[in-house]
């Protein structure tokens, strides 16, 4: 599936609204990746082929350089010995070699302009490769987040939390009737201490009574009778 149909088009690209039209943005967006990534293997393996061929060019303008002075130092050689037909065959070599030099630096100039040209357009793909994942990664963190959401509300309300719920509520009212109950028995247990309290107290009302009768002059009742 073709997104984009050149490198202008991915340059030139609105993610956010070929993401915001899709059925499947988050589809969408890793084939968009995937593209964007594709096309910039391409422009890097043009940008090395125009340095390839620019320093082409300089080892052929070196090369055609060396040539050009050889026949040059030829032509005068020939001069020199009298041979005007051979010096003429040398400096017609040596225009041939300079004008080989002028074609490969016109065409050096060509593979140097387009390499720029891939560099420029691999910074401008980088930049909307790296805004393609960011958003890639948004929309996963979006999906994930909205999953988790429709999973905790199922379990909300699929029934069994509010089983739990009302198991808790049966629990917690089971412990309040033992712990009611644990109060009961606590309150019907004897008290040492308090026996004996009403004892003495016992015994002191009656030696207070016994007296007050005596003064009265009253028998004190015996203990059988109030029995």
């Amino acid at each position: 599936m073709g997104l984009f149909s050149r490198l202008g088009d991915i340059i030139n690209s609105n993610l956010n609204a070929m993401l915001d039209g899709a059925e499947n943005p988050e589809k969408i967006a890793r084939l968009i990746i995937q593209e964007m990534e594709d096309t910039l293997v391409e422009v890097r393996t043009s940008a090395a082929r125009a340095m390839a061929d620019k320093k082409e060019m300089e080892r052929e303008i070196v090369h055609f350089g060396a040539a050009r002075d050889d026949w040059a130092a030829k032509a005068e050689l020939a001069i020199d010995k009298g041979r005007e037909d051979l010096a003429r065959g040398a400096l017609l070599a040596k225009q041939k070699a300079e004008a080989e030099i002028v074609r490969r630096q016109e065409a050096m100039l060509i593979a140097e302009e387009a390499f720029h040209r891939r560099q420029e357009d691999l910074v401008k793909l980088q930049a909307k490769l790296d805004e393609a994942k960011a958003k890639h990664r948004a929309l996963v963190m979006r999906r994930e987040a909205a999953e988790q959401r429709i999973r905790m509300r199922s379990q909300l309300y699929d029934g069994r939390a509010d089983e739990a719920i009302l198991r808790y509520n049966q629990l917690e009212r089971k412990v309040d009737e033992m712990e009611a109950y644990a109060d009961a028995i606590r309150g019907v247990e004897p008290n040492l201490a308090q026996e004996f309290a009403e004892l003495e107290q016992s015994d002191s009302v009656e030696k207070e009574l016994t007296a007050l009768k005596a003064r009265k002059g009253k028998p004190a009742p015996s203990k059988k009778s109030e029995g």
